[in-house]
């Protein structure tokens, strides 16, 4: 689920009466308030509603919830950056202006630079740059970045890569870095649109992976995100057919084969995938084996919103029809933006969609009356 933004002039006051709100969507039973403590909590991170429901919520459990929906580790780093922001708390920076460790942000520049040698050099001089981490609060990832990871431009800083940025990141590789950083940079290279579109993504995750980073995870990830060609690219280099990946690839037939050996969180995520795809037979395969419709999706996958909302944001007229037809709540709305399935469609220009839902809350609405 994305984090929410700290208005410009954040008010600590407002913000104890969000806390103080969850506390009293979770007494009043909220699914949507259950999704979000599921998400951002960790304790109830595999926590099922009930499980949540019943489990004593207090105050200060409300607080570290709104803390890291806001994209901070705790309520105490919130605090701090209301009461006392420093320059590189200012999020509407880009991520290279925000460093304030000056070896670290000139091994940014260099890699920026296209400069191989100087990197080499830099590297060099200062070698535990290569393990460095540097911290950045306010988002829900890249927050405590090494440097090999600023190769993926994900979240996007500049727009563009250094033509010669699969060398840049061999040489940062070459400097020696932790397998936490190999599988963290791969799964941002695999979800991020500007390796794609600088026509890199491919042959980074290739050396990526020869480096010994870990495909799986980000071949779930660029399932979720529509990163295709990502996809393919983990395929090659060993990732493992999963039901979700099956979904998302839209193969039946293997979908068929893996759903009577995968786990219910693999189940919950292929209900997912398949629906923002509109791959129609693979939703009817997962919801005839008892996967509920009216569920938030998984983490990671559009967690603040339902299978429906991602089939009519993407236009799917048949996968949402076939939806209805088995009782699927068209009135939920999504977590973030307080938005229906049909106004989802609408957002998207999904006009045949949206009109095929307003349709049926017409016809509810009559038959009510």
């Amino acid at each position: 689920m994305p984090v929410r933004a700290l208005p410009s002039n954040p008010s600590l006051e407002h913000l104890k009466y969000q806390a103080k709100d969850l506390l009293k969507g979770h007494a009043a039973r909220y699914a949507a308030v259950a999704q979000r403590i599921r998400e951002f909590h960790p304790r109830w991170a595999k926590g099922s509603d009930a499980e949540i429901f019943k489990a004593t919520f207090r105050l200060s459990d409300a607080q570290l919830v709104i803390a890291r929906e806001y994209g901070f580790a705790s309520w105490t780093r919130l605090k701090r950056r209301v009461e006392k922001p420093r320059p590189g708390d200012d999020v509407g920076l880009p991520h290279h202006e925000r460093i304030e460790d000056e070896v670290f942000r000139r091994g940014v520049e260099l890699m920026d630079a296209g400069d191989v040698a100087g990197l080499q050099a830099h590297l060099r001089k200062y070698p535990k740059l290569a393990t460095q981490r540097v911290e950045f609060e306010g988002g829900n990832y890249f927050r405590n970045p090494s440097l090999l990871e600023f190769v993926a431009e994900n979240p996007i800083r500049r727009g563009k890569l250094p033509s010669d940025i699969v060398e840049i990141a061999e040489a940062i590789l070459d400097a020696g870095v932790e397998q936490s950083a190999l599988d963290e940079t791969l799964g941002l290279v695999a979800t991020g649109r500007v390796p794609r579109e600088c026509g890199v993504q491919s042959a980074l995750i290739a050396l990526l992976c020869r480096c010994g980073a870990d495909p799986n995870g980000p071949a779930r990830g660029a399932a979720v995100l529509f990163e295709l060609e990502a996809l393919n690219a983990l395929l090659r280099c060993g990732a493992q057919v999963t039901l979700a990946i099956a979904a998302a690839l839209g193969h039946l037939d293997e979908a068929r084969e893996l759903l009577p050996k995968s786990s219910a969180e693999q189940r919950h995520l292929a209900l997912a995938v398949a629906a923002q795809y509109g791959h129609t037979e693979i939703v009817r395969l997962m919801l005839d084996a008892g996967e509920d419709p009216n569920r938030f999706n998984p983490m990671e996958a559009h967690s603040h919103s339902t299978p429906l909302h991602q089939a009519a944001l993407n236009g799917h007229l048949e996968t949402v029809q076939l939806f209805v037809s088995r009782g699927t709540k068209t009135d939920v709305k999504d977590i973030l933006f307080g938005g229906t399935a049909a106004e989802w469609a609408n957002h998207s220009g999904k006009k045949e969609v949206e009109a095929y839902l307003l349709s049926l809350h017409r016809t509810q609405s009559i038959r009510r009356e």
